[in-house]
């Protein structure tokens, strides 16, 4: 079989699929949907008015969600970032991410579905290191479960992680979603 990189097709379909089943959201996320009838290659980093991301919300048995110190933000968030071209699926960048950024093994998590749990389109300030212009993710965040512990961080991107209870998320509809899943 060949690897074939995540399509515009895929993105469309996974966030129309999202919408038929949240369409209180269609206000929020119509700006994907604009740029996708457009022909914006919003798998493309290098797509600087939006660009899809993909997020893993990892939940250990506590209940209690992984969050990891961003050394570029300086921020506490959840793993996740940018499409690769070994990723086949939306589901698939997220768990790359995740094993990536927190050296948990691929193995020992499993995802609670093939359908994200939330998206959300967030602004990204202008990174001059980078070159890159202020822009915007949309950023397809999946579930997953897990027993393990924290492996070896991703220096480069990583500085710390840290279990923390879901009600620290400050996403209101992300804490909501998360909290009714784990429920």
């Amino acid at each position: 079989m060949i690897d074939l990189p995540i399509t515009e097709a895929h993105i469309r379909t996974t966030l129309t699929a999202y919408l038929d089943e949240r369409p209180e959201e269609k206000p929020d996320l119509a700006p994907a949907l604009i740029l996708l009838e457009s022909g914006v290659d919003l798998t493309s980093r290098s797509e600087f008015s939006s660009h899809a991301t993909a997020g893993a919300i990892l939940a250990g048995p506590d209940g209690r969600i992984l969050h990891i110190h961003h050394l570029a933000t300086g921020k506490w968030l959840l793993p996740g970032g940018h499409l690769e071209s070994v990723d086949q699926t939306l589901l698939e960048a997220a768990l790359r991410e995740l094993v990536e950024e927190t050296g948990i093994s691929a193995d020992t998590v499993t995802p609670a579905s093939d359908s994200p749990l939330h998206i959300d389109i967030h602004p990204i300030p202008a990174n001059d290191a980078k070159g890159e212009p202020e822009h915007s993710h949309i950023d397809f965040r999946f579930l997953f479960h897990t027993d393990a512990e924290v492996g070896a961080l991703q220096t480069e991107e990583v500085m710390d992680a840290a279990w923390r209870d879901p009600h620290s998320i400050s996403d209101e509809r992300l804490r909501q979603r998360i909290t009714q899943a784990l429920h």
